[in-house]
């Protein structure tokens, strides 16, 4: 059996004693350099309980010191844990919150939020969305980039409120829906391209929430949901427009 050092290499052999003890002797065997071995408190002889229960000294001026600044050293250097999704969502919500679902956000504050949505995406716990009950029910949107959901071309009084949008996978029909001053809603049908995407196909809209319109033909987009929680949603467009949403009534569904 061979002990490695990172002092000096140590062959270790086992012999037997000609004492009248039938254990085996240990004899160390050490390079010129190293230490000679006199940290053992015992006149018996060597034998291996007493190696394994005796500390093991080779390295003259061994500092302990040392060892620790470089195990602390070697530690910097290892990967940090990083933050949870439920530490990312806070921080998401946190930064959100003043900037009127994101109409009043500015570039750098769209780039800041897209950057925790992107961590929080890496840590989304449903994997397959379009599976999850999760995904049922009414949703509030809290921000997004789409001017035109945010109405950013208008003056302020005459801009939804809140906006929602519900979806329900098993019907596979969403709607979505603006509050006071105007009401006005769209209903679509969903086709699944994948377990997280859907292409999306309007069908009608209602002015003022009463009036139907029948939608154009070209009124499509798709879908992705990103990330999925019991109370957080996190959508991308095919416009490259982020949606973040909360859940607000599970009990929910569209008009069919």
């Amino acid at each position: 059996m061979a002990i490695l050092s990172s002092c000096s290499p140590l062959a270790l052999t086992t012999v037997h004693s000609s004492s009248t003890s039938s254990a085996p002797r240990l004899l160390l065997h050490s390079s010129p350099t190293s230490t000679p071995l006199t940290h053992f408190p015992t006149s018996k002889p060597l034998t291996a309980v007493t190696l394994l229960h005796t500390p093991l000294t080779t390295c003259a001026g061994s500092d302990p010191q040392k060892w620790r600044v470089s195990v602390s050293f070697f530690s910097s250097l290892l990967p940090k844990k990083g933050k949870d999704a439920t530490e990312l969502k806070e921080e998401l919500l946190e930064a959100i919150a003043p900037l009127d679902r994101g109409a009043e956000a500015t570039p750098e504050d769209q780039e800041r939020i897209d950057q925790i949505a992107r961590k929080l995406e890496a840590a989304n716990p449903t994997k397959e969305p379009l599976k999850s009950d999760l995904l049922n029910g009414k949703w509030e949107l809290i921000y997004t980039t789409s001017a035109s959901i945010l109405q950013t071309g208008r003056p302020k009084f005459l801009r939804s409120v809140t906006n929602y949008q519900a979806i329900n996978v098993d019907t596979l029909r969403a709607q979505n829906m603006e509050s006071r001053p105007f009401f006005n809603q769209v209903t679509a049908d969903l086709t699944p391209l994948n377990s997280r995407k859907v292409a999306v196909k309007f069908d009608y809209f209602k002015i003022a929430g009463l009036i139907p319109v029948k939608a154009p033909d070209r009124a499509r987009g798709e879908l992705e949901i990103t990330y999925l929680d019991e109370e957080l949603r996190v959508s991308r467009g095919d416009k490259g427009n982020l949606f973040i949403l909360k859940m607000i009534d599970r009990s929910y569904r569209v008009p069919v």
